[in-house]
């Protein structure tokens, strides 16, 4: 059955593309759109800023500079790379994904869409872009800007967070998508990440305000419609910044779960006061030499909200040995196995998620 596609979306290429030709910004893979720096960067766009990617992504090609070195990094250095960007399952993802390339693509980036989306980590979104970016191949790739452009555009009330939705976007876009697919595409998600933007529509800079529904009616501020976000559930954690003889306690979180597998400050689920605190030390069999409460914090993750407090513990004696399995259940021992690691391996070769940041030794 052929799409019927929604006014205006069959008169957007033009005016788009020329807006997009005259404005882009020059970013490095969108400078050289070679299949393995848009795949990339593609990962480390999801739910994170332009500004915050641009940093990772050169340092992260400098060290692994194509698919096949990817594919054979070692764990720990890849996690390093991708410290402090969060949501640490696309490393791990990218790193499936190579192997996967290397071993049924002869470490070629496939070019179509189905076998791009059974990629670890590559959903409809990351397939469209990486097909239409690196190879011109005429598919939409619809993400959070472009659903909001087309639904002031057409001023549709349809939620766009339903796949229903995104599949219809997709759906039309496809009909309408010009020759130069990629530079549509980009187009597309400029317009919406520098002008449609969520709270303050710039209507008066955007080459599509002639054909925009919305603008006519007024409604910039109402489209698109969203499911609102449920709650942050609101969790206190105590860390602990465990010292001796200038060398600093870590653990590996189990493989699973939140963080899985990286290395952090150990740290307990509530708020513990300075009795718990010497009390776990004596289950742990560890022997302060002073005990000091450090500042509180807070970090936000995507549905949980970590309200932190800190205690800062240097010991006479440390704990025997060196530990790199992680506990099986991480609450279940008074601390859970320890590594210990001087202050610029803490930095240079341990990835230590943003949340434990504010508790790291600076001096």
């Amino acid at each position: 059955m052929k799409t019927k596609v929604p006014a205006p979306l069959d008169k957007i290429s033009r005016p788009l593309l020329r807006w997009f030709h005259a404005r882009a910004r020059s970013l490095p893979w969108r400078d050289d759109p070679r299949p393995y720096y848009v795949w990339v960067s593609e990962i480390m766009l999801q739910q994170t800023r332009v500004a915050a990617v641009m940093p990772y992504f050169t340092r992260f090609i400098a060290a692994l500079p194509d698919v096949s070195s990817l594919a054979a990094a070692d764990d720990d250095a890849l996690m390093k790379l991708w410290e402090g960007l969060g949501y640490y399952s696309r490393a791990r993802n990218l790193k499936k994904a190579a192997n996967l390339i290397m071993e049924e693509h002869s470490g070629v980036i496939p070019k179509d869409f189905d076998a791009l989306l059974k990629l670890p980590g590559v959903g409809r979104y990351t397939a469209g872009a990486i097909s239409s970016i690196a190879y011109d191949a005429r598919t939409p790739a619809v993400d959070g800007n472009v659903l909001r452009v087309v639904a002031r555009l057409t001023a549709s009330r349809e939620d766009i967070l339903r796949d229903k939705t995104k599949r219809a976007v997709e759906d039309a876009l496809a009909v309408v998508i010009p020759k130069d697919a990629g530079q549509f595409n980009q187009a597309m998600m400029e317009l919406g990440a520098l002008v449609c933007l969520p709270r303050a529509a710039r209507c008066d800079e955007c080459p599509l305000a002639a054909l925009c529904r919305a603008h006519a009616e007024g409604l910039e501020t109402e489209l698109p419609v969203k499911t609102p976000k449920k709650e942050r559930r609101v969790e206190a954690r105590t860390v602990l910044l465990i010292e001796q003889d200038g060398r600093f306690a870590i653990a590996q979180r189990p493989q699973r779960g939140l963080l899985a597998g990286l290395w952090e400050l150990p740290n307990f689920a509530g708020e513990k006061n300075r009795a718990e605190i010497l009390a776990l030390c004596k289950r742990a069999g560890l022997s302060p030499k002073s005990v000091r409460r450090m500042k509180a914090a807070r970090h936000i993750f995507t549905h949980i909200e970590w309200h932190l407090s800190g205690w800062h513990i240097r010991l006479s004696d440390a704990l025997k040995g060196s530990l790199r399995e992680p506990p099986a259940s991480y609450d279940a021992a008074p601390l859970p196995p320890l590594t210990w690691a001087a202050r610029e391996e803490l930095s240079a070769v341990y990835s230590i998620p943003t949340a434990f940041h504010a508790y790291m030794p600076t001096s």
